[in-house]
């Protein structure tokens, strides 16, 4: 009773404290905004949020219109405001339209189709759509369009759909907003309001035609049927749309439509954009719109934004077209005009804009190489981005010397985030346009010179294919690294010419120069012999350069004693100086004192190996000159590498071209890694496990380990070890099966070869590159050895019909498969990715299921943007040991034209060949 009586004294306590009349919304901005701490912030709101929740409780409906502003204003800056919900309920409900409009707006801001309580909004809204205020009806439309459910979405459909055949302009330009939002959630309810779409472009205000033209659009790019339907009636459409483009261009001045002197740029943009879905891949269409779109092209004043923005739009509309050949080099010299522009965003545009379309006509962007080109000087990040990738695409067979010119000295003065994709791109450009062998050579040296550390991996390794390939240049490219390394002055010479390729960035110490130093060691183990007895020039005019065993000894000894020198550098090093055993005679015991210290080496590797190739002087000194013998040249294999590289997925059942982290442990759930987990599925991994719901049988069977390039946790036999005591550096301690990339040379053994001459030359292979893998299961020692070495090169697989798994949204999903001989339970799948509307497609994210039983593993994407004639290109590896009948679910994800685009789908057109 006590305790009763106190609570009802403070409840009168608090409402004598209470001002009689709220704090106004002006006055709590203001209050806010003096508040000069973040605590002092937190306590304004707080105190007002306690007296919201009061006069809440106490039903106060004078005030409620009040609270509920203030209520959304907190909400704005980031504090809880749920428990306002139901308030704006309250004043939905109320018949006065201050109060509706305060409820709408709270609604849009505080529910959402998550939000149970959404649902109690929609017979409000049916009532207010019948509203006979057209500005209540207007604030129903905009709260559907806005919080809309799928359910709400066929609820209130046929009210939309009424209102879209009102004689009031304002009621049919909400209205075709809110059904353009609703196809959104729902794209079956389409047919509904496709007969309204006739009269709405037909109109004459113009918020009715933009908003329209904006629902076309939506239908268009949704539904390929609605698509064909506005393109049969094209004589009626497409004529009407140019008729109302027309009549903006030569339209006077109207001050309500007018934007710095251009007349109605919005629509004039909306309509540019459904001419351009209407006329693409269809001639009669496209020949329709020819002329204003060239009237468009040459009538728009390009002094202000506005009309850079009706000429970007024009120049996409042209490009996406059937149009004539000099329609679309005025739409790329419009381009051009942009690239001399001081605003960079209209540069970044231009640029943008050019890399899409340069494949379509590369001879008129190639008049504007000059100024794409300077655009590399430009010291936004951005631009300097764009325009290296626009420079790579220009390269062809003609003006390759010229571009490597100026892209190489871009690369000597870049920063380090723009080196290693400017010398892939180099390197992939060269390796296609290269007018000879020598300049394709000097060039490469020219980029482990100039890019420094900053290098991948793939740079290295074409490196040294090219010298491996080119047997008359071997001597004349050991020479010339040696120079490099040992920082003398002077100068490459391109095809007789001196100084077109300098060393100066040679000087750099060893630890800025670790691929260079790489590239080196293996030549010079290699062809060293070339160096001591000067047969390092091209040509009997120039001056061979000549070096003494004692100096090459020394340069290798400094790399493999120095601190800064990486472990892969020493693994080079370290093999190197092994091979000079058998090229060089005065220095064998020095050698051999250098590679038997290293047994004791703290890292594994270098210590498996200097005990291994120690062994070689003394328990096996005879087979010491045929292992170690120089190596065939190399098959040549063209660069996968693309200009622009994904990041790496890892291996897996379900994974993607984004992100490691997409890999979670819950996948457990359907296919073990080699670590398993005992951790519940999480919220997240659940909604990525939906991608295998409708696939029958995925349970069927115990689970596979994951096919991947992580180590496994069982490592080969003793006896197996014993065997390939020799064979250092080989890294059996990984999966069963295995396919990490081999980083560097590995050669396959030409046929023909005498079984002694094949035995010898596979292990100078494998001893030839520090970090080549082993990729196959290590069973006995015997069956090794044969498989492993005496076994003849694989004979290639037949070709298996190519497959179309996705074609949707703009976007093209082709698979192509192998199958390797040797294994037949394996599948390599080749993803081809390309963009069906011709547009750019980025943030490409590609994932993949498939049951149990199999084993799947996915390699990195060759990138993330999807240019228009330039694919993206993925590889995955499926293991059917079981050799099921193959079911894969795919779930994509990608953003055109701003809006990100998600969907999954079954894959069921695969080949029977693939498991049978």
């Amino acid at each position: 009773m006590a305790n009763a009586i106190k609570q009802v004294i403070n409840e009168v306590a608090e409402k004598v404290k209470m001002p009689s009349t709220p704090t106004r919304l002006r006055d709590l901005i203001r209050q806010i905004r003096a508040a000069r701490t973040a605590a002092e912030e937190r306590a304004v709101v707080n105190k007002e949020c306690a007296y919201i929740r009061a006069s809440f409780r106490e039903e106060d409906s004078q005030w409620r219109c009040r609270n509920v502003a203030k209520l959304l204003y907190i909400h704005m800056l980031g504090y809880p405001a749920h428990f306002g919900q139901l308030e704006c309920l309250n004043l939905i409900a109320s018949p006065r339209f201050t109060d509706k409009r305060i409820g709408y707006l709270g609604a849009m801001l505080l529910l959402d189709e998550r939000q149970d309580i959404h649902v109690l909004i929609t017979n409000s809204l049916k009532n207010d759509l019948n509203n006979p205020v057209q500005f209540i009806v207007g604030l129903a439309l905009c709260t559907l369009g806005a919080i809309a459910s799928p359910e709400m979405s066929r609820d209130l459909a046929s009210e939309v759909e009424r209102l879209l055949k009102s004689t009031n302009a304002y009621l049919r330009k909400k209205a075709a907003l809110c059904a353009f939002r609703i196809i959104g959630k729902v794209p079956e309810l389409m047919e509904m309001f496709l007969p309204a779409t006739r009269s709405l472009i037909s109109d004459k205000n113009h918020g009715v035609l933009i908003t329209g033209v904006t629902l076309i659009i939506e239908m268009c790019e949704r539904s390929p049927d609605t698509l064909i339907h506005f393109k049969k009636e094209h004589r009626e459409v497409v004529p009407s749309l140019v008729r109302i483009l027309k009549n903006l261009i030569m339209a006077g001045y109207s001050p309500e439509h007018d934007v710095s002197g251009v007349s109605d740029p919005f629509l004039q943009v909306k309509i540019l954009r459904l001419l351009r879905v209407l006329g693409h891949n269809d001639a009669e269409a496209s020949e329709a719109m020819n002329d204003i779109l060239a009237q468009v092209a040459t009538n728009t004043e390009t002094s202000k934004n506005v009309g850079n923005a009706i000429l970007y739009e024009t120049v996409l509309s042209i490009m996406h077209i059937k149009s004539e050949s000099g329609l679309r080099v005025l739409a790329i010299n419009i381009l051009g005009r942009f690239l001399l522009n001081s605003d960079k965003n209209i540069r970044y545009v231009a640029l943008n804009t050019l890399l899409r379309t340069v494949h379509a006509d590369n001879s008129a962007v190639q008049r504007h190489r000059a100024t794409i080109l300077e655009c590399l000087k430009d010291p936004d990040v951005s631009i300097k981005r764009r325009a290296l990738e626009l420079s790579f695409a220009l390269i062809n067979g003609s003006n390759i010397r010229a571009m490597m010119k100026e892209l190489l000295a871009f690369l000597e003065k870049s920063d380090a985030e723009f080196k290693a994709q400017c010398s892939s791109g180099i390197v992939s450009a060269t390796e296609r346009f290269s007018p000879n062998r020598r300049w394709h050579i000097d060039t490469l040296l020219r980029v482990l010179i100039a890019a420094g550390n900053f290098l991948r991996d793939d740079v290295v390794s074409n490196t040294i294919q090219i010298i491996s390939e080119s047997t008359s240049l071997q001597g004349y490219a050991v020479g010339q690294l040696w120079r490099a390394v040992s920082c003398s002055s002077g100068s490459l010479q391109h095809d007789g010419q001196p100084g077109d390729l300098d060393l100066q960035g040679a000087t750099l110490p060893i630890s800025e120069r670790q691929p260079l130093a790489q590239v080196a060691s293996w030549c010079l183990g290699e062809y060293g012999d070339s160096l001591i007895n000067g047969h390092t020039n091209a040509n009997e005019q120039e001056e061979p350069v000549v070096a003494g065993e004692d100096e090459v000894v020394d340069f290798i000894q400094g790399i493999l004693s120095s601190s800064q020198s990486t472990i892969i550098t020493k693994q080079y090093a370290l093999t190197a100086l092994t091979k000079l055993s058998t090229r060089f005679s005065v220095t064998v015991g020095r050698i051999e004192d250098i590679v038997t210290r290293f047994g004791t080496h703290l890292n594994v590797e270098l210590q498996q190996r200097g005990i291994e190739y120690a062994q070689l002087f003394t328990k096996h000194v005879a087979l010491r000159p045929a292992i170690m013998e120089r190596i065939p040249p190399m098959e040549h294999k063209s660069s996968q590498q693309g200009l622009t590289n994904g990041s790496s997925g890892g291996g897996g059942t379900l994974v993607s071209n984004g992100d490691d982290n997409m890999l979670m442990d819950d996948l457990s759930s359907f296919t073990t890694t080699s670590t398993s987990h005992s951790a519940p599925a999480t919220k997240d991994s659940n909604s990525l496990l939906n991608l295998l719901g409708g696939l029958d049988n995925f349970d069927n069977g115990p689970s596979a380990p994951v096919f991947t390039n992580s180590k496994a946790s069982t490592a080969p036999s003793t006896s197996n070890l014993d065997l390939l005591d020799l064979l250092g550096g080989l890294d059996l301690s990984g999966s069963t099966l295995s396919s990490a990339p081999i980083s560097g040379p590995l050669m396959s053994t030409p046929t023909g070869s005498s079984t002694s001459s094949l035995v010898n030359n596979n292990l100078a292979n494998l001893l030839s590159s520090p970090t080549t893998q082993m990729s196959a299961a290590v069973s006995n020692s015997s069956s090794f050895l044969i498989d492993g070495f005496l076994g003849t090169a694989p004979t290639p697989s037949p070709k298996l019909q190519n497959v179309t798994a996705y074609d949707k949204n703009g976007l093209k999903v082709d698979f192509s498969f192998d199958r390797p001989v040797d294994n037949p339970n394996l599948v390599i799948v080749t993803l081809t990715a390309s963009s069906s509307y011709g547009s750019t497609l980025c943030d490409f994210l590609f994932q993949a299921a498939v049951p149990k039983t199999f084993q799947l593993q996915m390699m990195p994407a060759s990138s993330t943007v999807i240019n228009s004639g330039i694919p993206v290109t993925q590889v995955m590896r499926i293991l059917n040991p079981t050799r099921a009948v193959l079911k894969m679910r795919i779930k994509l994800s990608f953003s055109r034209d701003g809006m990100t685009i998600q969907d999954q789908d079954e894959v069921k057109n695969l080949p029977s060949a693939l498991w049978q």
